[in-house]
């Protein structure tokens, strides 16, 4: 509960029709979810107007709407305000109404095209290893301590985002390990400014169905950095080429990690295969149990977080050798007659083409089987470079579905059948038939990759999402 003139002190207004003396007892930017006395942010989106519930929230009782232009219908019980941005309203006065809860715990904000989910589950477990209390905002899940809280996004909306981080310093968490999509930099549901480390893993071609062009997904993340107070550290990728780019305007401190240049976390891939990697890092060679060179990256940045943090590299290692890798990312399942499926995330060129190239160096004479999609409603861009990848690495490949919401799934697998390099696929739309058609048809010394969905157990079909569950579908059959 706070005083409207309290919470919106920071925020640039053009005009307030009503009284700012009144109590706000709730803010939500979800019409569905107002209650007695709160406040709502109109925010109009790419598809949805948050304007057109205005009504519907001072229905259920909402006193306070947030808004870009005034309705055309003023409820005289009501102040409006009009603000300059929406969004970092929203942002502005989330953070008042929780008693800025981003200056109180520390934030490492973990943002690339690939790898992010990987890298924020790697700190969070590893900070949780050393006793420090942690809470934890991905992809897979958010969680406060070990209390699990459901996700759907990448990065919560700021008023879902400054909800958890003052539940997480309620439950005395020092720490927040989070994903930054470049969606949530460019509306501002997460800002440079609150936070402590910021990470830059790999940037590669992702999500121009938001952005339209590169220049402007890279300039997105590179938001990020610029807006780095100098009491913060951005931590980069020195073998990507745009690295540099992305914190030439930072005023943080800048610290580098990498597998080829000279970087300030240096390290070098020793073995690799089925059992880890092991990775030669500050001239000791440390064994992990994570599958796949691409982790050797993810490892040293948490390696990086790990000497910012000023811990003992002996104890580093020690740790980070304990952990496993998140579900969904390379995940295997060693089945009957040396089958071995894998279920992984990857669904952009490059991560596909990491995996399988991981893959083709351990996997002796077995076939390799790629089943792979794409989202539709997304980035059209990659699928033809994504159906080269999948013909070019692969013995046999199954085309098939992803999530397609509200797109034809046959267009989008005809955009992924443009890009292939050999006639070695055939094409299975349903997801579960091409998965059983994999596993019965190559039943010995195979090796199964299911790409593209990870950890979902649903598949998203016009506007509903339908229970799917990749990995218990493979169990199943070659367990």
């Amino acid at each position: 509960m706070k005083k409207l003139k309290e919470i919106i002190s920071d925020v640039k207004i053009i005009k307030i029709v009503g009284d700012i003396n009144t109590t706000v007892e709730g803010i939500t930017d979800n019409s569905k979810l107002v209650k007695h006395n709160y406040l709502f942010f109109a925010i109009k989106g790419i598809s949805l107007d948050g304007h057109r519930y205005i009504d519907n929230a001072i229905q259920k009782g909402c006193k306070v709407i947030i808004c870009s232009y005034l309705p055309n219908k003023i409820t005289p019980a009501v102040c409006y305000i009009v603000v300059e941005n929406i969004r970092e309203s929203v942002y502005d006065i989330s953070s008042k109404y929780y008693n800025d809860p981003a200056k109180k715990i520390k934030i490492i904000a973990v943002t690339g095209t690939n790898g992010k989910t990987s890298i924020v589950f790697f700190l969070y477990n590893f900070l949780s290893s050393l006793g420090i209390k942690v809470g934890m905002l991905s992809t897979i899940e958010n969680s406060i301590l070990d209390k699990k809280v459901k996700s759907k996004l990448t990065t919560p909306s700021p008023v879902q985002l400054h909800e958890l981080l003052d539940n997480m310093i309620k439950s005395s968490c020092e720490y927040c390990v989070m994903e930054a999509s470049s969606h949530s930099i460019d509306q501002k549901r997460i800002m440079g400014k609150d936070i402590f480390i910021g990470i830059f893993s790999n940037l590669s071609h992702d999500h121009l169905d938001y952005h339209k062009t590169f220049i402007n997904y890279i300039n997105t993340k590179k938001k990020l950095f610029d807006d780095l107070p100098r009491s913060s550290y951005s931590i980069i990728n020195s073998d990507d080429k745009r690295s540099e780019y992305l914190v030439q305007n930072t005023k943080s401190k800048v610290l580098s990690y990498g597998l080829k240049k000279i970087s300030d976390s240096k390290g070098k891939i020793v073995e690799s295969g089925t059992n880890g990697i092991k990775i030669k890092i500050d001239n000791v060679n440390v064994h992990f149990k994570i599958i796949g060179d691409f982790n050797a990256y993810n490892l040293l940045s948490v390696f990086a977080v790990g000497k910012v943090l000023k811990i003992e590299s002996d104890i580093i290692f020690k740790n980070l050798s304990k952990l496993n890798t998140p579900n969904g990312r390379m995940d295997f399942i060693h089945g009957k007659n040396n089958v071995i499926g894998i279920i992984d995330y990857a669904h952009t060129p490059d991560a596909l083409e990491n995996v399988l190239i991981n893959i083709s160096r351990f996997k002796s004479e077995a076939k390799v089987i790629t089943i792979v999609g794409a989202g539709g409603d997304r980035d059209k861009s990659k699928r033809s470079e994504m159906g080269k990848i999948a013909t070019q690495y692969s013995d046999h490949v199954i085309f098939t579905s992803d999530n397609p919401r509200n797109e034809n799934e046959e267009n989008i697998i005809s955009d992924l059948v443009k890009g292939a390099v050999r006639k070695n696929f055939i094409i299975i739309s349903d997801r579960k038939k091409a998965i059983q058609e994999a596993c019965l048809n190559y039943k010995k010394d195979s090796i199964i990759l299911v790409a593209g969905k990870g950890h979902e157990k649903y598949q998203i079909i016009g506007d509903k999402s339908i229970p799917h569950d990749d990995k218990e579908i493979l169990k199943k059959i070659i367990l």
